[in-house]
């Protein structure tokens, strides 16, 4: 038998991503006895046009959720939305029977944010940059 080809890429094909998942979910289920994983997003869209603005991309598996990304523009940051929103991507992942769930964010973005809104730091990680880092954090839901 050949040896396998490693290749590094920036961009990952849907194919390839599609992939990865679909193997994880075969091990999970085998090794958990099921497998739930889903996607979940919170969307905040634009009166008017319809136009999606912000929100967050995340996903629930296994009982814990996972706040991959959350961003929202200027003009709706101090408005009370961005914790509207927190709550909707929690109260979502109750719903699926989450008990926990975690995120990362950077030192220079929105920990404290987070810790208004109940999350707690469990670790941090520094990068090169002074007084940058890579901060995770929980939340018992």
């Amino acid at each position: 038998m050949r040896a396998s080809v490693i290749e590094v890429v920036e961009d990952a094909d849907p194919a390839f991503e599609n992939l990865l998942g679909k193997g994880l979910e075969e091990f999970n289920l085998q090794a958990a006895g099921f497998s739930d994983q889903r996607p979940l997003c919170v969307i905040v869209r634009d009166p008017d046009s319809g136009e999606a603005l912000g929100g967050i991309v995340g996903r629930t598996s296994l009982g814990l959720a996972f706040l991959d990304l959350f961003h929202l523009p200027a003009s709706v940051r101090g408005t009370g939305m961005g914790t509207r929103v927190l709550q909707a991507f929690e109260d979502e992942a109750r719903k699926r029977g989450c008990r926990n769930a975690v995120l990362y964010t950077i030192s220079f973005q929105a920990p404290g944010f987070y810790e208004k809104n109940g999350w707690v730091k469990f670790g941090e990680v520094e990068s090169d940059l002074e007084g940058v880092s890579r901060v995770f954090m929980k939340k018992r839901l």
